[in-house]
């Protein structure tokens, strides 16, 4: 790339994703110690009052990658295809963290179909319901229904934090 290209691509207006994606980088950095509090304030204001590409480069020049900027060098990869924006995609949880620059984390979901809940489910509430109770019945789904919930929000989670760790 000639020095002509690169004040070109400095010169560059960036958008919301490209101001986020150096906020995430800043706040990685100062968890590594790289920053103190105060160099990350500054930097994190001018990181989201940044109308070009080169001001953004200049707050992470002297930071080791990854610094939240596109090599300018590389192609972008094509846009993955996801949901219109403001609506939720139900039943997927790899897209329910906000924003597009975040789609990235829905390629790690599970295929195949799902598992039979409801008619486990079903089934624990029936035979509880001839044997106990309703009651006991209805709160013992309730119980086994939140514990699902809760291992599978630990999994998601524990996903999501492996893939943004290993994107950076």
């Amino acid at each position: 790339m000639t020095r002509t290209d690169e004040l070109r691509t400095d010169e560059l207006r960036i958008g919301d994703a490209e101001r986020d994606a150096v906020v995430v980088a800043l706040h990685d950095h100062f968890a590594a110690g790289r920053l103190d509090r105060a160099e990350l304030d500054e930097r994190m204001d001018a990181a989201l009052a940044a109308k070009t590409r080169g001001e953004l480069g200049a707050l992470v020049r002297d930071l080791p990658p990854p610094h939240g900027l596109p090599d300018a060098a590389k192609p972008r990869p094509a846009p993955v295809p996801g949901p219109v924006p403001g609506q939720v995609p139900w039943g997927h949880p790899g897209m329910m963290y906000a924003g597009p620059h975040r789609m990235r984390h829905h390629r790690h979901h599970r295929h195949g179909p799902p598992p039979p809940a409801f008619p486990l489910l079903l089934g624990v509430f029936l035979v509880l319901t001839f044997t106990v109770g309703a009651g006991t019945g209805f709160l013992a789904v309730l119980g086994i229904a939140t514990l699902v919930w809760l291992v599978r929000a630990v999994r998601v989670g524990a996903a999501v934090r492996h893939a943004h760790r290993a994107d950076g």
